[in-house]
């Protein structure tokens, strides 16, 4: 080809793009929703339901409200990509599909998590009412006895120092573990990484069956609180090695680069750079595996034992928490422990969602943002710093009593 031909085919203007040669359909919108939209969505439902009510009323020996939901639900995918078929495209029809989808899903989701809470409140509403419920303990009370008497006290108890002593045990281990499979390697890393995922998928009877023969019956010989909490890291450790090592695989590499090249060691780098980087995945990590640890029933079962009485010792004695206590309550056949067992349900929830938030205002702040103390005490060192230079520079006369110039003194 010739380098006129060449030139033909190019624009005489590079920076703009040649003309199509057909013609161009209407953008489409990917944010918000015209009123046409929003008449395929809603005569869809609309459509969806009715279908579904003559089915299961009229034409088809139909029942169940499960089944109902399912039918109307196929019904309105649908209706709903016919009509959106009338005056749009394939890629709108897939486009809406797929956001009617994640939509029902995040309902989905929603709608359990908000049934559960609302059941359990419901359900345990009677118990919550009374102040001693949360003061007293079970010692004095039996299963004939009203609501007035008796309480979770030692429960509360005996669930904060379980969760707090794996907590020690297992933020360590398990961010260090992170740490290696990320910034060491090398074989040995292979076979760790594989273990932990393993462990993901262990049974929570399994941990509470070797933390009963490996420590009760081979060391203290008695239920404590120690073994529970040892059997509940055995299970929050996967956890939170699994979660921060993906946190920390999505550290940029070039910020690991740039702290070497300034100079610095490794362990220093992974101090000051990778894990303040990570820090808000970090402690994201360690919310899910508080999570799977707080609400253990089955390994805390054969560790720590049942009891009605205050314990504040994790290493003698049987230690007894919120899961285990809803467990002995609501397998009672009288109303009133029924009522104490999701009483204590909705204290669990309570208490999840406190250690939750928590977290979040502790490690949520971002990579970079200083808290008001940090800041005070950079200013602070920047003015030391000031001073000492200005004494080194009395020629120039610099007063050392000056406070420091600000940014805007500094630019002009």
């Amino acid at each position: 080809m010739t380098e006129i031909a060449r030139n033909s085919l190019l624009p005489a203007d590079p920076t703009t793009c040649p003309e199509a040669d057909g013609p161009v359909g209407p953008r489409r919108q990917v944010r918000g929703s015209t009123a046409g939209q929003r008449f395929n969505l809603y005569g869809a439902l609309g459509g969806g339901g009715a279908l579904a009510f003559l089915l299961f009323g009229w034409f088809a020996p139909f029942s169940g409200t499960f089944g109902w939901v399912l039918v109307a639900f196929g019904a309105f995918l649908g209706l709903y990509a016919m009509l959106i078929l009338q005056d749009g495209t394939k890629h709108d029809v897939e486009d809406r599909l797929a956001t009617a989808l994640f939509t029902s899903t995040g309902v989905l989701l929603f709608g359990a998590l908000g049934f559960i809470v609302i059941y359990t409140l419901s359900r345990g509403v009677n118990a919550l009412a009374h102040a001693n419920f949360f003061t007293q303990t079970m010692e004095f009370a039996g299963p004939l006895d009203p609501l007035t008497t008796g309480g979770i006290a030692h429960a509360v108890v005996g669930t904060l120092i379980q969760i707090s002593i794996a907590l020690v045990i297992t933020i360590p281990l398990g961010i260090g573990t992170a740490v290696f499979l990320n910034e060491v390697g090398g074989r040995f890393a292979r076979f760790v990484r594989t273990v932990s995922d393993a462990m993901t998928a262990l049974p929570s009877i399994v941990a509470g069956l070797f933390v009963y023969a490996a420590v009760i019956q081979g060391v203290t010989h008695e239920r404590s609180g120690l073994a529970a909490a040892i059997a509940i890291s055995v299970m929050m450790l996967p956890i939170i090695v699994r979660s921060a090592d993906v946190v920390l695989r999505l550290v940029p590499g070039n910020l690991r680069e740039a702290s070497y090249a300034l100079g610095s060691s490794r362990w220093h780098t992974v101090w000051s750079v990778v894990l303040p980087t990570a820090r808000s995945g970090l402690v994201t990590a360690v919310i899910l595996g508080t999570a799977r640890g707080i609400g253990e029933t089955s390994p805390v079962l054969l560790t720590s034992g049942v009891t009605a009485a205050m314990n504040t010792n994790p290493f003698s004695g049987p230690m007894i928490s919120l899961p285990l206590q809803v467990f002995d309550f609501v397998r009672s056949p009288e109303p009133t422990m029924v009522a104490r067992g999701f009483g204590t349900a909705a204290v669990l929830l309570l208490l999840v969602l406190l250690l939750f938030a928590a977290a979040r205002i502790l490690g949520g702040r971002p990579a970079g943002e200083m808290s008001t103390r940090q800041r005070r005490a950079v200013a602070a060192a920047s003015t030391r710093d000031w001073r000492r230079f200005a004494a080194r520079l009395p020629a120039r006369g610099v007063d050392q009593n000056q406070p420091p110039p600000t940014e805007a003194e500094e630019s002009s």
